[in-house]
């Protein structure tokens, strides 16, 4: 069991490293969802953040699951595994038979057994969901929910870096324009 943390911890490592690497929201949200999948062998994951207006869960990330199932419906935070957006994360082992699951009849169609939901968080304030996805009921050892929690934590912090990065791009952009605006208004004719 060491030689398997150890894994995980290798797996972190690189996970984190290629997520510093790049500013790209999307690139290090699909880096996350095939980290997952590839280091805890499960069917599917997927990152989703919070529209606190409308309360509603939307994805942002996914790998394995297929385009009917993220079709499916509007994801009410309300009504979707609330525990997980109150800092908890969140096993269902058997979504057949789970009330927190809200679409139980399209879960079991794509063939999902089990999901494990983790929040994702930014400096204290809950920003999203990261969720797992397996075909067959199934438990984490504590070094794969140390990993989880990890990425989840790191989810976080890129998703908070690309906006800060999006948002003083906009900044410069603008800046750049209402100087160019501001040098052509003081060229008179």
């Amino acid at each position: 069991m060491e030689s398997q943390g150890k894994n995980y911890f290798k797996l972190f490592r690189e996970t984190c490293k290629a997520i510093n690497s790049s500013l790209n929201l999307s690139k290090v949200l699909d880096l996350i969802t095939e980290s997952m999948i590839a280091a805890l062998k499960v069917k599917a994951c997927t990152v989703f953040l919070w529209n606190k207006k409308q309360s509603t869960l939307e994805v942002s990330a996914t790998r394995g699951l297929n385009e009917a199932y993220l079709q499916k419906g509007v994801i009410d935070a309300d009504r979707s595994m609330a525990e997980t957006l109150q800092g908890e994360s969140v096993l269902i082992s058997d979504v057949a038979s789970d009330s927190r699951v809200q679409y139980p009849e399209e879960a079991k169609k794509e063939g999902i057994a089990s999901i494990f939901s983790v929040p994702i968080s930014v400096k204290d304030h809950i920003i999203g969901v990261l969720r797992i996805y397996m075909s067959e009921k199934r438990d984490f050892t504590e070094d794969q929910v140390e990993f989880i929690t990890g990425l989840a934590d790191m989810s976080g912090i890129a998703i908070d870096n690309a906006r800060m990065y999006d948002h003083l791009k906009a900044d410069h952009e603008r800046l750049i324009s209402e100087t160019h605006q501001w040098f052509q208004f003081g060229k008179m004719p």
